[in-house]
């Protein structure tokens, strides 16, 4: 008799449902010793110590952490996107015009604007370059950006931004002065005494400014020009101001005449060169360059009709000459 069996007869004595029990235990055992199962395992429990960190995290942060973290997740994804996309200025605009709107509503609408200070440059050029439109507020506008913007500009040499609340803006600009036609590389430029280059050559109404010419004249014509000054009977002659390797200065006469004036002592030899002029019309001669450069002498070259005309004479000198010693 197997197991069952023995199990079901000791517990007959506790009664028919103990009979019953005994009966269910034994077939249950029965039928597991036929299919040859084991009896399940318990199942394994972890029981490793969780980690330290966890535990201190789950401790100290706040409730609501995570929906914090997440949140800032986000935010940050989007404005990683926003920037990737190129669309930050349209962003920044955007929020520009609605603080300037909401400011406006609440009474701080620029409803007057006082320029002081402007030549060359409209009223509507200044406040396009200083960034002021008609969407602005003065609560919102930030006077420092609006001066460095306007100081970007070749023309302006310096501005001051003046708030006055609730709705006055204020703006005093000082302007530089066309000075000088600068040309380099083929290009023509306006420029001022400092050299900044103010714009293209265009306008016809600096066609009477003097002309320099060549690299590095730009921030050397104020002293020249005025040591020119000095020296009207030069000045009121010349077409043009060279400066030659960066070192030294020709002339170019309004007749083509070439001077080149050494690299120093350059106003003694402009003084030498009036008092030529003047007492020998040395402007009005035949020739087509003087040559300064050397400090003991003075080279002239002759034009070519002048060089032919010279050798011609020389010749006829040289026939009489001979003819009289026959």
């Amino acid at each position: 008799m197997d197991g069952a069996g023995r199990l079901a007869r000791s517990l007959r004595s506790l009664g028919p449902q103990a009979d019953l029990k005994a009966a269910a235990i034994g077939a249950v055992v029965l039928l597991r010793e036929r299919l040859g199962l084991r009896a399940r395992t318990r199942p394994t429990i972890d029981r490793t110590p969780p980690n330290r960190l966890i535990l201190w995290l789950e401790r100290t942060l706040p409730n609501r952490t995570g929906v914090a973290l997440t949140v800032l997740m986000l935010l940050g994804s989007a404005g990683l996107g926003i920037v990737k996309g190129g669309h930050l200025d349209a962003l920044t605009a955007t929020l520009s015009d609605t603080r300037n709107a909401l400011a406006n509503w609440a009474g701080f609408r620029i409803t007057a604007v006082a320029i002081n200070g402007r030549k060359q440059l409209s009223q509507d050029e200044v406040l396009a370059i200083g960034g002021v439109n008609g969407r602005s507020s003065l609560l919102f506008l930030d006077a420092t950006t609006v001066r460095d913007k306007l100081k970007a500009n070749p023309w302006i040499a310096d501005a001051t931004i003046l708030k006055l609340y609730p709705g006055q803006l204020q703006i005093d600009i000082v302007e530089r002065s066309a000075f000088a036609l600068w040309q380099q590389d083929g290009r023509l430029s306006v420029i001022s005494e400092d050299g900044a280059v103010l714009e293209p050559f265009v306008a016809r109404r600096f066609v009477s400014l003097p002309l320099v010419v060549g690299k590095g004249a730009d921030g050397k014509a104020r002293d020249f020009l005025a040591l020119l000054d000095r020296y009207p009977q030069v000045r009121s002659v010349t077409k043009a101001a060279i400066f030659v390797g960066e070192r030294r200065w020709n002339l170019r006469l309004k007749d083509g005449l070439d001077i080149r004036l050494p690299e120093n002592d350059v106003g003694n030899a402009l003084a030498v060169l009036s008092k030529l002029d003047k007492d020998d019309k040395l402007f009005s001669r035949d020739i087509t360059a003087v040559d300064m450069r050397l400090p003991d002498r003075l080279t002239v070259q002759l034009s070519e009709d002048a060089a032919k005309a010279r050798d011609e004479l020389f010749k006829d000198k040289k026939t009489k000459k001979k003819a009289g010693d026959a």
